[in-house]
């Protein structure tokens, strides 16, 4: 099944997806929300090294691949990353440019990626970029690979339920490398307890911005 496209509303020069009532980043400042969310909460970039593997639940604006890949290519610079998407409604790429651009989102990256970017991805230099249109229930069971690390960044779990369900849970935790890791800006209890029944050892962290707490985990 192919991701339908996504309905933008725009709050100011935030981008707020209207099927889920939700932005699709922090208010607080998107980047910098994905450096404290993603890549510390997954011990990044401490642990990147060539070949290493990233996957997402939810692609959105990208951001998070390009502060990813921005961040590998300073810690890695001969490396590649490897970074896997699977994303139900993708954004049109009017949508994508203006909202990488109204969050400060490293320019230079933007335009390559914008410029390489198709409904299945980009090849770019140290990255190697796939994203998997559909719905993740579906599509994830399918795929061969196992993640080192994973980025959960669906919707609010009381806006976009389907995303955090044990079923996928247990699907990421299949698809992911031994000692693997994940992490979300989310810190409902719900989640945390079927992570943990997934295999995750799961842990409370600091959130970003306004909110207290996020989640980390490791596969046990």
């Amino acid at each position: 099944m192919q991701g339908q496209t996504a309905e933008v509303a725009w709050s100011g020069e935030t981008p707020v997806a209207t099927r889920f009532d939700d932005p699709y980043y922090s208010l607080q400042g998107g980047p910098a929300e994905t450096a404290h969310v993603f890549l510390a909460g997954n011990a990044l970039p401490g642990r990147f090294r060539d070949g290493f593997h990233v996957a997402e639940l939810g692609f959105g604006t990208g951001l998070n691949a390009l502060v990813a890949w921005t961040a590998f290519r300073a810690a890695v610079p001969d490396g590649t990353l490897r970074f896997t998407s699977f994303e139900a409604y993708p954004m049109a790429p009017g949508d994508m440019a203006r909202a990488l651009s109204a969050c400060g989102a490293p320019a230079a990256e933007t335009r390559q990626l914008l410029a390489a970017l198709t409904p299945g991805g980009a090849r770019l230099p140290g990255l190697d970029l796939t994203v998997v249109e559909g719905d993740a229930r579906e599509t994830l069971p399918r795929w061969t690979g196992r993640a080192d690390a994973w980025f959960l960044d669906g919707f609010s779990p009381a806006k976009n339920p389907e995303l955090w369900e044990p079923g996928l849970m247990r699907e990421v935790a299949l698809h992911t490398a031994p000692g693997g890791t994940l992490a979300t800006y989310t810190a409902a209890g719900h989640v945390r307890r079927t992570l943990a029944e997934a295999g995750f050892e799961v842990a409370r962290a600091p959130g970003f911005g306004r909110k207290r707490h996020m989640t980390t985990g490791r596969l046990e």
